[in-house]
């Protein structure tokens, strides 16, 4: 389903209290699918007790670069859930954890 060239991250955070996710996940994630030769994302899902939620997310980070910093700034201004600042640290977790993979790929070759 995915190229060799892709790499599976997951970045998570903590939501607040009386969120929905926190009660069924108990955290936040977001999960990205990266092509690590041109570090765009591919694919993208979170933990949302909404589909369309999950959909949103999907049209803020796919085709977008990881490290773009309109991501954040997108966030910010199109999702306005209550899990807005979870998304935003799990973003920034994964983001963490791509340069991390990438850093040891690139080593590697």
């Amino acid at each position: 389903m995915y190229h060799s060239n892709t790499v599976y991250i997951i970045g998570d955070a903590k939501a607040s209290q009386n969120n929905p996710i926190t009660k069924k996940y108990s955290q936040f994630f977001v999960a990205l699918v990266v092509d690590f030769q041109t570090d765009e994302i591919v694919d993208c899902e979170c933990s949302s007790t909404i589909q369309l939620t999950n959909h949103f997310v999907k049209s803020l980070f796919i085709g977008e670069a990881m490290g773009n910093p309109l991501i954040e700034e997108s966030i910010r201004k199109r999702y306005h859930g209550s899990s807005q600042k979870a998304l935003l640290v799990a973003y920034r977790d994964a983001e963490y954890k791509y340069t991390q993979v990438k850093a040891a790929l690139t080593k590697e070759t």
